[in-house]
């Protein structure tokens, strides 16, 4: 018999991200986060283990408009994983402050093309949140769609650059490259790759549903894998009113279509709630504070 998932707190216990902070990992973690726009609840569960190979880092840049979700799925498990994660974070770091994602993909890229000896690959999903105009800047590199509610719309969709409404991000707006054939692709397969982004507009009560593989590929005892179109199905049967509870209730759904069987994959969830709150106004302490870790004369 499954053991019901306990609910996250609400919001209002949330830690609240700081200016050039990092945080995140690759161990057992259950955590509610807040930054400028944006309520966060994140369940993340290795497999066989406190530590595996699905990575996730959340940061906020110095001034408090943009917030970062960086969630990999490396083709690996247990400790091998951490120096993986580290080089992940060291990444985050460097690319903190830029609202392109796309170098920060390529740079990733990189990085697991030169550990190919080691036969590792990864998916990986980059999201920014821009609080001066609520956009959600989407890169995605082989990783499963997220899912998107609608408060406008009062419905789930799949998230991607053909959902309706989303555009190009503001990079792609000013035209400084086009789409080419090969893009997107899962980090250390091909190096050159492009990585493409695209943007969606929230309002207020949006929600963003983030998560590795390992929910879509949960079989029922018939050996049928749940699949997207199943995800999506079984988020929609839920309250998008209380976001705090959606974690809980999708492990727990997700675990009723397994049918006792145990999840065979590291496993990470991640809701995101737009709040449409704006940055708070730095003082000049803070300021000095941030310049300080951009230039790294604080540790971040």
């Amino acid at each position: 018999m499954t053991t019901p998932s306990q609910p996250l707190p609400a919001s209002s216990e949330a830690h609240a991200l700081q200016c050039m902070e990092i945080i995140g990992g690759n161990h057992v973690e259950s955590n509610v986060l807040s930054s400028p726009g944006l309520d966060i609840w994140l369940d993340s569960r290795p497999y066989g283990g406190d530590v595996g190979g699905d990575i996730h880092y959340f940061s906020m840049c110095g001034s408090g408009r943009v917030t970062r979700l960086s969630l990999a799925d490396v083709s690996g498990h247990g400790v091998n994983m951490d120096g993986v994660a580290k080089r992940l974070r060291d990444l985050m770091r460097k690319h903190i402050n830029l609202l392109d994602q796309t170098r920060f993909a390529q740079a990733i890229n990189r990085e697991f093309t030169e550990m190919a000896d080691a036969d590792y690959f990864a998916t990986v999903l980059l999201i920014t949140y821009f609080a001066p105009t609520d956009h959600l800047i989407v890169c995605n590199a082989g990783h499963p769609r997220p899912l998107w509610y609608s408060r406008r719309h009062e419905r789930w969709m799949l998230l991607d650059q053909e959902t309706p409404e989303t555009g190009p991000s503001i990079r792609e707006a000013k035209g400084t490259y086009a789409l080419r054939p090969v893009a997107n692709l899962p980090l250390g397969v091909v190096e050159p790759t492009d990585y493409l982004q695209f943007s969606v507009k929230l309002e207020k009560g949006d929600l963003v549903l983030v998560y590795t593989d390992a929910l879509i590929e949960a079989k029922n005892a018939q050996d049928e894998p749940l699949g997207e179109a199943g995800l999506l199905d079984l988020v929609s049967q839920l309250d998008p009113n209380e976001p705090h509870l959606l974690v809980s209730r999708v492990l727990d759904r997700v675990e009723a279509y397994r049918q006792g069987l145990a999840a065979d994959d590291d496993q990470t969830l991640v809701v995101l709630h737009h709040n449409a709150s704006d940055p708070p106004t730095m003082t000049l302490r803070q300021a000095l504070k941030s310049i300080s870790r951009m230039l790294g004369l604080r540790r971040v």
